[in-house]
């Protein structure tokens, strides 16, 4: 008998493969081969579960090879079905159930929490909040007094000590809540450092800045437990920006001097004196930022303007502006011992053309002048609104000095 031709090998070995494969690996691939029609999403998912999505129908198809597998149903049941009988000496391995996220405690003080007047006063029992600065930090205290007055069911417990009326021409409220022995309190500031006068040879006097000195009024600051300071809009008025014969530092009055390094110095001044005299165990520090004008074609005393804005800008220049102010700030606060909270508002404020008084004055609904239209400050109710929700906030998300636990 003849002898029966051998295979060559380079023939058999993939033959061999073909044959060994199959039995083996195709049980393991057709599931994932009947997913091939559906979304990307529904592969994920088969990866992960083995079964189809119970929201996607898979597309009909022809009939697989007649390998021992469990019919794969078309929508997964309510409950999970029993797992198929194992055909393979390979089964795929069971998912890995993944944990599920962690719940957030309802009590959990880290969320930012809605603004709430009566607590925000129950957290000011017995404490002073002191509101330091210019006209600017005057708005947000008138803002400050309308929204917690709000939370007085008497609205007579709530009065100024002194009697005054919120006036321009008036540097120190004291506004008190008698149902809590707290009081919310205004002192003006344009700069924080010492405003003063000079005299020249003919007796005339003449106003100077002395940028190493802080203000004369620092000391109602010390008794505060919540300080909120501002300064800016002042910087850029008159000899303050142009710097001609007005910063004084020590004996020394500057003929010419550059207003951003005087802005640097008297904030470095200012925060010399927090470092000294202010302890974080005892009271909360605030520093509230500059809060953006909108004029147009002119500033605020050249023709200026901003009526007729019934909508916030969300385009131009002004939305990316950061003044070179807020830098400074930045600059000097990064550098302090104490813990001073910046509140940034500057961007906030970027997108609020539509909130300033305009050419609406304290005269009812009669307009003023157009010719000093108010730009810079803010309606009320408003924008400082909501720095005062910021900084409850802060009050509710950061612990409170140690001093205020022992009272």
């Amino acid at each position: 008998m003849p002898p029966v031709p051998r295979l060559p090998w380079r023939l058999a070995a993939p033959l061999l493969a073909a044959f060994v494969s199959v039995p083996f690996i195709l049980p393991l691939a057709l599931p994932l081969l009947r997913s091939s029609s559906t979304s990307p999403r529904a592969l994920s998912q088969h990866r992960l579960s083995w079964l189809p999505s119970p929201l996607i129908q898979t597309a009909p198809m022809a009939p697989p090879p007649r390998v021992p597998s469990p019919p794969l149903p078309m929508q997964i049941p309510a409950s999970p079905p029993p797992p198929p009988m194992q055909t393979t000496p390979f089964p795929p391995p069971p998912p890995s159930p993944s944990p599920p996220p962690p719940e957030t405690p309802a009590n959990d003080d880290r969320r930012v929490r809605r603004f709430n007047a009566t607590d925000f006063l129950a957290r000011l029992r017995g404490k002073r909040l002191m509101l330091v600065g210019d006209s600017m930090n005057r708005n947000q205290f008138e803002s400050l007094l309308c929204i917690l007055r709000e939370a007085l069911p008497d609205k007579t417990r709530m009065f100024e000590t002194h009697g005054y009326r919120i006036s321009k021409g008036r540097g120190y409220f004291v506004f008190k809540f008698a149902d809590y022995d707290c009081t919310v309190e205004f002192v003006r500031s344009h700069f924080l450092v010492r405003e003063g006068v000079r005299f020249n040879r003919q007796r005339n006097s003449n106003p100077i800045l002395q940028i190493d000195r802080v203000d004369k009024t620092a000391n109602r600051w010390k008794k505060a437990d919540v300080l909120v300071f501002n300064t800016g809009h002042w910087w850029t008025h008159g000899k303050t920006a142009r710097g001609k014969n007005y910063h004084k530092e020590g004996d020394t009055l500057y003929p010419h001097f550059d207003s951003a390094e005087a802005y640097r110095r008297a904030l470095k001044t200012w925060a010399r004196w927090i470092d000294k005299n202010m302890d974080p165990a005892r009271s909360v520090v605030f520093y509230r930022g500059y809060s953006t004008a909108h004029f147009r074609g002119g500033d605020w005393d050249s023709g200026g303007s901003c009526n007729g804005e019934t909508e916030p800008t969300f385009k131009g220049a002004i939305i990316d502006s950061y003044p070179l102010k807020m830098r400074i700030v930045e600059e000097a606060i990064g550098r302090m011992r104490f813990p001073v909270r910046l509140l940034n508002v500057t961007k906030l404020t970027n997108f609020r053309r539509d909130g300033h008084p305009s050419v609406h004055g304290k005269a009812g609904d009669k307009k003023v002048s157009k010719r000093k239209q108010d730009c810079s400050h803010w309606c009320l109710p408003g924008v400082p609104d909501a720095w005062n929700e910021l900084i409850y906030a802060s009050l509710v998300l950061e612990p409170n000095p140690v001093a205020w636990e022992k009272r």
